[in-house]
């Protein structure tokens, strides 16, 4: 193989990248979005429940989005996406959703959760739209005889 020099680490595919969100940020995004949808605000206690992570933890989180402009927040006080947040928070919660009936559809179960997070950081934009696809052709394959 010729190509040896085009190999990275997942450190040096992100350093390329020169991308500022990491794995752990996204699934604090991701899960401010999903609360929101269900509840008027959010609070770093009730989000790191959620996320099963120490209040500490979630909140040192919750001020590095703040940082980066994707939530506005105040100590103590509520967790409220920006405009840039909110975009990012949808595309996080759809293609979380749209991974997660892919491989339940492809593995016949009704929950694949570990391995949606394990994989959703991993796949670009453009790989998640095309499972979409893909999920959408072969449930409408599976119903016809």
């Amino acid at each position: 193989m010729d190509n040896k020099s085009n190999f990275r680490t997942m450190k040096g595919y992100h350093l390329i990248n020169k991308s500022q969100m990491t794995a752990s940020m996204e699934d604090y995004l991701e899960m401010i979005y999903r609360m929101l949808k269900t509840q008027p605000l959010v609070r770093v206690s009730l989000l790191a429940k959620n996320l099963n992570v120490k209040p500490s933890s979630a909140s040192k989180m919750v001020g590095h989005l703040s940082k980066l402009g994707y939530i506005n927040f105040e100590k103590y006080g509520c967790i409220r996406p920006t405009e840039k947040g909110s975009l990012l928070g949808n595309y996080l919660l759809l293609r979380h959703d749209i991974l997660m009936d892919f491989f339940c559809l492809i593995n016949n179960s009704k929950d694949q959760l570990e391995q949606v997070e394990k994989i959703e950081h991993y796949i670009d934009e453009k790989t998640v739209y095309n499972l979409e696809r893909a999920y959408k052709l072969l449930k409408e394959n599976m119903k016809t005889p």
